[in-house]
């Protein structure tokens, strides 16, 4: 199989690393528009062939599927031509700015028959894969509420606030571990650096799902600390996932609190604190990017869904529209589904362009 590679400049590398090595990967086509980061990865790995438009790539009978890690603005415009071109597709997350476009990509790779992954990872990373099964094996108990946190200090996008740029991550965490879609979501953030733009790049996002089970999500570019951390609070014990920590990546608190029987009386109201030991859970550790890629050449060659599939990724769109409503709208709790027009690049509350145009005139800018 020979795989095109569409943005070879931050993270576009990741791909040409962990695809080269994979059994049943031919040739890799690197595309990017500036020749020096072409000319960074021809010197680290001699066999990828090089070139600076990504039509001369589209048009080339010889590749059979494309990753798009380009920026989130042109998500759209390349995944749609990729698809039409017949090529499988590897996209990015987000798969698109808005609901509008994400849908006409899903459209699209139905239509053309076509493989449509979105490269949301942590659904691939063996900590999270992990988690879920402890959440669903009923170890922790009924689960009452998650806490996350994502954090650090950049990289700063000049197109998408935070929540576009990280909470997808997270979007897609917690849709895998639960089984099932939040219903309505609210979000509060600022601008402070990219003021006059109005991106925000702190953003606190809360999630509330039909179980009862409330999730809450900070993110942010301006943190001193490099933090990705999850807990997970249960009746019978808690989790704590540290995706940073080398060793013990989970670990499983055997803490809680007990409620005695009913009683009328206050004075025979007590409640019973759990305060037990902390074990580590065994996770074997594979790169998560690596498990995506061959899980996207796998999907190739069985003809089968892939896991982060085009709808998974249409769904991650769909609750940042009603996040980002959200956020320009003082924190309001937004049923998800029920707001559109309020894409990425939306940054103020009151009536403008429609998003396709906002998004139309991104695309053009960049």
């Amino acid at each position: 199989m020979n795989i095109g590679i569409v943005g070879c400049g931050h993270w576009g590398p990741n791909y040409v690393r962990n695809l080269l090595p994979l059994e049943g990967v031919a040739r890799v086509f690197c595309c990017d528009t500036s020749q020096q980061a072409l000319s960074r990865l021809k010197a680290n790995y001699h066999s990828v062939e090089t070139l600076t438009d990504y039509k001369d790539l589209l048009g080339n009978k010889d590749v059979d599927a494309v990753v798009v890690a380009t920026p989130s603005a042109t998500h759209f415009t390349i995944a749609k031509e990729t698809v039409l071109a017949g090529k499988h597709l590897l996209v990015e997350k987000p798969l698109a700015a808005c609901v509008e476009q994400a849908e006409k990509i899903v459209v699209e790779g139905d239509r053309q028959r076509r493989v449509v992954m979105v490269g949301h990872t942590f659904v691939y990373n063996p900590a999270v894969i992990a988690m879920k099964e402890i959440m669903a094996s009923g170890l922790l108990g009924e689960i009452y509420y998650i806490n996350g946190t994502r954090v650090n200090l950049g990289l700063f996008q000049p197109d998408i606030n935070v929540a576009w740029d990280l909470a997808p991550h997270d979007i897609s965490i917690l849709r895998f571990v639960l089984g099932m879609e939040p219903v309505s979501a609210s979000a509060r953030g600022e601008a402070y650096v990219q003021r006059t733009r109005g991106l925000h790049d702190v953003a606190f996002l809360s999630f509330f799902f039909p179980n009862g089970v409330m999730a809450d999500i900070r993110v942010s570019w301006l943190d001193p600390c490099k933090i990705r951390r999850y807990t997970v609070v249960g009746s019978a014990k808690m989790l704590v996932y540290d995706d940073l920590d080398p060793e013990n990546k989970i670990v499983i608190y055997d803490k809680g609190v007990d409620v005695p029987p009913y009683s009328d009386t206050e004075a025979e109201f007590r409640l019973s604190y759990r305060n037990g030991n902390a074990v580590p859970y065994p996770v074997e550790w594979v790169e998560p990017l690596e498990v995506e890629c061959q899980h996207f050449l796998d999907c190739i060659r069985q003809g089968t869904e892939p896991r982060s599939n085009s709808r998974m990724g249409l769904q991650v769109v769909r609750i940042l529209e009603a996040a980002q409503h959200s956020l320009l709208n003082g924190g309001s709790r937004e049923v998800i589904g029920e707001t559109r027009g309020f894409c990425a690049h939306r940054t103020r509350r009151d009536s403008g362009p429609r998003c396709q145009d906002l998004c139309l005139r991104q695309s053009v800018r960049l």
